[in-house]
């Protein structure tokens, strides 16, 4: 099994981004003991058949290791609608992660990787596309630190990395922390777990314009200001 260091990371600002289209899901919203979701998704789901689709799979977050209240659905969201259609560096999709950067522009720019596969793969017509939400939150966990570990960080084959955070998951441990490969001298994380992070609250909102081969541009929606891609 490859090892890596346990570091101690501390971020008093981290930068997720994600689809603006997902709602917030009540369950999670709400007060009620994370104990007694299966039952009330039951219950719900017998007047609302769509209502078990929109939670996703609780049995994928053990009970203590959920996180309710006011946006915990930005953190829980990730966890319940993993799916093998959509692996990432640390998951091959069978289990979620809560990925963040250490600024807004690392984020953006890791999002922007992945957005351009989808589109690349849809054949999408050039325009503005797909607006995202910005997440604000911090980081104070002990992390594995595989920035030493060049097998892991490969740009595009997923491969090693995926095996090394299904056992490293399994063995318990938090998450991972690496450099950013689409963004020099940046730096992310991926929570195992839901409760590893603090709840963010919302921050800006973006759009993004394809240009039927790439991004070229970034439009923040608050501000309208515009920021090519370099």
């Amino acid at each position: 099994m490859v090892r890596a260091p346990v570091r101690r990371v501390v971020w008093p600002r981290s930068a997720r981004i994600i689809r603006s289209i997902y709602p917030l899901i009540d369950l999670f919203e709400d007060i009620a003991d994370p104990a007694d979701w299966e039952a009330l998704a039951s219950a719900d789901a017998k007047f609302n058949p769509r209502i078990r689709d929109s939670i996703g799979d609780l049995a994928k977050v053990p009970v203590a290791r959920r996180v309710t209240g006011p946006g915990a659905s930005w953190v829980m969201a990730p966890f319940v609608h993993c799916s093998p259609l959509r692996p990432g560096r640390f998951s091959d999709g069978t289990f979620g992660l809560y990925f963040a950067g250490d600024s807004t522009e690392v984020a953006i720019a890791e999002t922007i990787h992945h957005h351009t596969k989808t589109m690349l793969a849809t054949a999408e017509a050039p325009g503005w596309t797909s607006q995202f939400r910005e997440l604000v939150g911090s980081v104070n966990a002990d992390l594995d630190d595989v920035s030493g570990l060049a097998d892991l960080l490969h740009p595009d084959d997923y491969a090693a990395s995926q095996v090394f955070g299904a056992q490293r998951r399994a063995a318990g441990s938090n998450g991972v922390t690496w450099p950013s490969i689409r963004y020099p001298g940046g730096n992310c994380i991926a929570a195992f777990w839901p409760d590893v992070v603090p709840i963010p609250a919302q921050g800006g909102h973006f759009a993004y314009h394809w240009n039927g081969r790439a991004v070229d541009y970034v439009k923040r929606l608050d501000t309208g200001e515009i920021t090519a891609v370099i």
